[in-house]
């Protein structure tokens, strides 16, 4: 494969959503999908009111790359070759004796060496993006909940009632309906919570479709949230900028599923109506899937591999099905790149713009957490923090195996040529290269780790 990536080079330029093209104000975007899914607990479920009362401390448990044990109640943060780094129990961590009894140097006995493994399964569930992070937080103080209720006995038997909380938020009438607290919230001042593009980024847009590519915006987003963020951030005329919007897509199943399991779905006043045999020509749909979409893609290209890069922010459901699946060029919008400077937050919004909570300031979620340290590597535990004990974190791992770069943000690239040549993380099996514009400090700093 060649060792840089242009966008020049792709037909066809496809864009994740929420947290891709429509930046969210973390701070306010995470305080209110917590809320959203505590409230149901305690009201609808009867947890501990506790859960309602959060402070900024609090929020240093976030970390994305985080496993949740559904059985045991334990959090765990992943090696690249499977062994436990670092582990909590709801919130409270394991030392280093308690990780060494618990875990040994063994792999977690989920894992599989291959780097597709699942994030999601009925015993266990990992924390990969920005919507999902707040749960986190919220599990483990359940967790403590239970476990000072129960005196430790396990299993644990809640996620059936996040669940039910997510499908009472998120379900697809919801928005319609006013159900819950996250989408009746966000419909009253998206501009607390999101971001609108840059002007950069918009100009790019219009660059690409100047220059013949195919612009596709594809979300697991339903069509009424993505119509309310996308005339927020990108203006009443959005859809002339596309040429194809995929809604409801269900991702990571719209790569990984066959055309006769997810079909496309027409869409009338924001209702799925009939499943479509194939799909002829562009616009706007639901659900659906990559292979009846890149049959499109070869009739409007008129070519017989049309190349596709996809922009996204989860591995689990944008980079590594559109690369596994699809063998799609992938770029991974990794806030991380913004947050993980030695610990300290590169400032990327203007003061006023910036989501404050009362009192002292919350951790930002893409910075580093003190609980679990860097998203990218960490130390094995028990040794010295010498340069031969720090190992890669499984996250980190997939990062250079599934995307072909990653940047902070799609403003981070707006301004440069099309015909502008990225290193891709293949060059040279690098674990570093693809980083745009720099690698992560803390991995710059680490110098040459022992590949695992």
């Amino acid at each position: 494969m060649a060792q840089h990536f242009s966008l020049a080079a792709c037909d066809v330029v496809g864009f994740d959503l929420d947290h891709t093209l429509c930046c969210y104000n973390l701070p306010e975007s995470a305080r209110l999908i917590y809320n959203s899914f505590a409230q149901f607990l305690v009201k609808e479920k009867g947890y501990d009111k506790g859960l309602l009362m959060v402070t900024p401390e609090d929020w240093d448990f976030c970390c994305k790359g985080l496993a949740l044990d559904l059985e045991d109640g334990n959090f765990i943060k992943l090696a690249d070759n499977g062994t436990v780094l670092r582990a909590s129990h709801g919130t409270k961590m394991l030392s280093a004796e308690a990780l060494a009894e618990e875990f040994g140097r063994k792999e977690w006995k989920h894992f599989m060496p291959d780097t597709g493994m699942a994030f999601r399964s009925g015993k266990y569930y990992f924390y990969d993006n920005y919507f999902d992070l707040p749960g986190a937080l919220l599990c483990a103080r359940v967790v403590d909940a239970l476990t000072k209720q129960n005196s430790g006995q396990k299993p644990f038997d809640f996620w059936k009632d996040i669940v039910a909380g997510i499908q009472h938020n998120y379900k697809m009438s919801a928005f319609k309906e006013n159900c819950g607290i996250y989408f009746p919230e966000i419909k009253r001042d998206p501009g607390k919570y999101v971001h609108t593009c840059p002007e950069s980024v918009k100009k790019w847009l219009r660059q690409l479709k100047n220059a013949g590519k195919i612009l596709m915006l594809i979300t697991s987003s339903h069509s009424d949230y993505c119509r309310l963020l996308c005339e927020y951030i990108l203006g009443n005329d959005f859809e002339d900028l596309f040429d194809i919007v995929i809604t409801n897509a269900l991702k990571p199943g719209f790569f990984s599923h066959l055309p006769s399991q997810r079909p496309f779905r027409t869409l009338e006043n924001d209702e799925e109506r009939e499943a479509l045999p194939s799909l002829d020509k562009p616009g706007w749909y639901s659900q659906g899937n990559a292979v009846h979409l890149y049959e499109l893609l070869k009739k409007m290209t008129g070519k017989p591999e049309p190349k596709v890069v996809y922009f996204g922010d989860s591995m689990h459901s944008d980079i590594y099905p559109a690369c596994h699946y699809s063998n799609w060029e992938t770029v991974l919008i990794l806030e991380e790149l913004r947050g993980d400077k030695d610990g300290k937050l590169e400032e990327s919004e203007p003061e006023e713009k910036k989501g404050k909570y009362e009192g002292s300031k919350a951790k930002p979620l893409n910075t580093s957490s003190k609980k679990w340290g860097s998203f990218f590597i960490d130390s094995v535990s028990g040794l010295e923090n010498t340069e031969d004990s720090l190992v890669y974190t499984w996250s980190c791992k997939r990062i250079s195996a599934y995307s072909t770069i990653a940047i902070p943000s799609i403003e981070a690239i707006a301004e440069l040529p099309l015909d502008y040549k990225f290193t891709r993380f293949s060059s040279n099996n690098s674990k570093t290269a693809g980083y745009y514009p720099n690698p992560p400090l803390i991995l710059s700093n680490a110098g040459k780790l022992t590949a695992k």
